[in-house]
């Protein structure tokens, strides 16, 4: 092939990287200092699709959903000053959850920067401790190679976000670039030595003399593909599997071995067995505290096994006595044909009696005509089949999708675990919807978090992008709210949260826009609304005064559970807020 080269601005750099690395969709905002690439993309805005975002936050959850759904790198774009600071919550989002996006930031010319100049910001100073890397190009002959090794940090190893802040001047600047580079290492997980025989015997010989094994899987199952790995090995050795809450879908929420989601609003049995396990058999998760509970007395008895591609997480929370440094998907093909096939029947039938014994009244077989966030969930999961990709927001809500929708499929929930975004959803949604485009995508979010980035309605109907958003109304920041009802003596400081009529706001984008009070309707809106192309927007009007259960309290014990009181539904103590009639 005959090398081509030729003089092409820096900001047509950016464009010529970008399709190189297989980036087809970015998400963005103009703004002054990142003109000159907003201007060079009139010449391949045929290659690359770029998304008009509402406000520069919206454009890295639009990134990191993309990212989640299609397990590539999300891309997202904005100017100097504000545009960079606002991209930041995102940053530190991606960066939780070991997601891999790069965002391109316009920065001020070389010739004006450190003197205040309008919309300088320092943004590699700034994005340092919620990123992985931050980039300042100062020279247009490095501009091609730092975007190669951007997309290659976001990817390899534990991925994350990566921020190229480049000044306007570079963009400007003219240099020969070469078109025969050879094209980006695609390889995802790049991991310095090996895994010794020596630790896989180790690992294998806990497994297979363990009585009491359980398996924690968590959002490395997902990142890894590992999904097929820790499925032969869970059925291999019998052992009993829990996920995180991002490790949900990366182990089929109908598999037998399947006991649900861990933690402090996971199921009871779940964090039962984890207590009186014998064996833990962390897979690509990290001990976060909303999964251990008091630390002192996190699974006192067992041994404990972690594999992670993040060597700094081994005894970071939680010690442990064989800690693998490897790619779990490779590990796992390691490990498993060292495990014997054991008949773990005696802890099987623990485990049985502990779900059994639940004395939480459970929500769905009630009678009553209370129509709570659960209902309407598992609403959704029934009329979509349990196919759809959902994608949460935080709050109670989040924490009822993972108790209430079921996914037996991997990449299909999305949701903002270690840094507890609210406002991600609806954004992450969009960026989901443009990696799957021949999928269902329904948006959950509470009235809170909805009002934190509505305004990206606007980019909805703009691109017409195919999702369903469904809010969770009822009248609170109601995850806030159940802590000060359990902790605070019912004292709702500033929770009751006051909402716009949604369907008229619907209407104000030129979206349809429906209002459900009950279950009959649920069901029936549900039914219509999933026979439409298009967005649509469903506010579900839900007790207001409804728990998360199980609870264990920050601080306590993790088997020391706040359970359903018998009864159900608690009174309401606090402020009401008068529900809107439909209209």
């Amino acid at each position: 092939m005959t090398e081509k080269k030729t003089r092409i601005t820096g900001a047509e750099i950016i464009w010529e990287c970008l399709i190189k690395e297989g980036v087809d969709v970015i998400f963005g905002y103009p703004g002054g200092a990142i003109l000159p690439a907003y201007d060079a993309l009139t010449k391949y805005d045929d290659r690359i699709h770029h998304v008009l975002v509402r406000h520069e936050q919206g454009a890295t959850h639009m990134a990191d959903g993309y990212a989640r759904a299609s397990g590539k790198v999300g891309v997202a774009m904005a100017t100097s000053g504000p545009g960079a600071t606002n991209m930041v919550t995102g940053l530190a989002t991606a960066m939780m959850d070991s997601s891999p996006i790069v965002c391109i930031t316009g920065q001020v010319p070389l010739s004006v920067m450190g003197t205040d100049a309008f919309q300088e910001t320092d943004v590699t100073g700034i994005t340092l401790s919620v990123t992985k890397h931050s980039f300042l190009v100062t020279d247009v002959k490095e501009l091609a190679q730092t975007i190669h090794d951007a997309f290659r940090i976001a990817r390899s190893g534990r991925p994350g976000p990566v921020v190229i802040d480049i000044p306007k001047c570079v963009q400007n600047e003219a240099v020969s670039f070469n078109y025969s580079n050879p094209p980006a290492d695609l390889s995802v997980h790049v991991v310095d030595g090996a895994v010794t025989e020596e630790q896989i015997r180790l690992a294998a010989d806990l497994i297979n003399t363990a009585e009491k094994p359980v398996i924690l899987a968590g959002h490395g199952v997902l990142l890894s593909e590992a999904m097929t790995g820790l499925k032969q090995l869970a059925e291999q050795g019998s052992i009993p599997v829990s996920t995180t809450l991002l490790g949900i879908g990366g182990f089929p929420s109908s598999h037998p071995l399947n006991m649900g989601m861990m933690g402090m609003h996971g199921n009871a049995h779940a964090n039962n067995a984890i207590q009186d396990a014998d064996l833990l058999i962390a897979c690509g998760m990290r001990f976060d505290d909303r999964v251990t509970g008091k630390l002192k007395t996190y699974s006192p008895h067992s041994k404990k096994i972690h594999i992670d591609i993040d060597r700094s997480e081994f005894n970071k929370v939680v010690p442990v006595d064989v800690a693998i440094h490897g790619d779990l998907k490779q590990v796992l093909w390691q490990l498993t044909p060292e495990v014997t096939s054991r008949n773990r029947g005696p802890w099987f039938k623990q485990i049985k009696k502990w779900q059994a014994s639940i004395d939480e009244v459970e929500i769905l077989n009630q009678t009553s005509d209370e129509f709570m966030a659960a209902h309407a969930i598992r609403i959704i999961w029934e009329e979509t089949g349990g196919n759809a990709l959902v994608v949460s927001d935080v709050g109670q809500h989040q924490m009822l999708e993972a108790q209430y929708y079921e996914h037996n499929k991997p990449r299909t929930l999305i949701t903002s675990g270690g840094l507890g975004t609210m406002g991600f959803a609806l954004p992450a949604g969009i960026g989901a919807s443009f990696a799957v485009k021949n999928k269902d995508v329904w948006v959950i979010v509470g009235d809170g978090g909805i009002q934190m980035t509505l305004m990206e309605l606007a980019t909805v109907v703009q691109e017409n992008v195919n999702i369903k958003i469904a809010i969770i109304n009822n009248g609170y920041l109601g995850m806030v709210r159940q802590w000060q009802e359990m902790f605070y003596n019912a004292r709702y400081s500033e929770t009751p949260i006051y909402s716009p009529d949604y369907v008229r706001l619907a209407e104000a984008y030129r979206l349809p826009g429906y209002r459900v009070f009950n279950k009959d309707d649920a069901r029936k809106t549900l039914n219509e609304v999933q026979r439409l192309d298009g967005p649509v927007l469903i506010e579900f009007v839900v007790e207001q005064h409804d728990m998360v259960y199980p609870m264990v309290p920050t601080g306590a014990n993790l088997h020391d559970m706040i359970r359903r009181p018998n009864g159900g539904q608690e009174k309401n103590k606090g402020r009401v807020i008068e529900k809107r009639p439909a209209k």
